[in-house]
């Protein structure tokens, strides 16, 4: 179980609306939808939250890149919309970088039902690895009066209504809960 809303500023402050996931398949698709939300280029979250296990931010203003954070990579990267905001640059990852082993870079010279597990193992390391802590830009609401420490601290079962009471939108967000 998911919720989605985007929160858009406006002139005469936050609006919400609840969004559907369902059709975005990138982290593109997922700015643009923010972008649909504010026709004036203003700034635009889209707060997503599952389960009670993690949340993510994305902070949409106007044409510039989308900022990132999640709460825990690791629960984030066992969903489908967790997935979508853990990008290779996001994890540290070079682009591109493939999670399973490069089998054109494998040795098949025939021994490898002999070899221990224990190479395997020593071998494959824990470089990719998604961390069960926060990652991302841990000051994108810096400047909306959510520092940091504040952001690390929140609990993904209140994370989200914490952060919109802090933008002074918490009625606004209750309305599409």
């Amino acid at each position: 179980m998911y919720f989605a809303a985007l929160l858009a500023r406006t002139e005469d402050g936050w609006e919400a609306s609840d969004t559907e996931l369902d059709d975005v398949e990138t982290l593109s698709d997922l700015a643009d939808l923010a972008r649909e939300a504010s026709p004036d280029e203003d700034t635009v979250l889209v707060l997503i939250e599952q389960e009670d296990a993690w949340f993510g931010v994305v902070r949409v203003d106007g044409e510039d890149d989308p900022r990132i954070y999640v709460s825990d990579a690791a629960a984030a990267q066992r969903s489908a919309y967790g997935e979508l905001l853990l990008t290779d640059e996001l994890l540290g990852r070079e682009p591109g970088a493939d999670d399973g082993p490069d089998l054109d870079a494998l040795d098949l010279d025939g021994t490898e039902d002999g070899e221990s597990e224990e190479n395997d193992e020593e071998e494959g390391g824990d470089d990719d690895a998604v961390p069960h802590s926060p990652v991302g830009d841990s000051q994108i609401l810096d400047d909306l009066g959510i520092g940091e420490k504040e952001l690390r601290i929140l609990d993904a079962e209140d994370a989200l209504s914490t952060i919109a009471e802090a933008l002074g939108a918490s009625e606004v967000l209750e309305t599409v809960r």
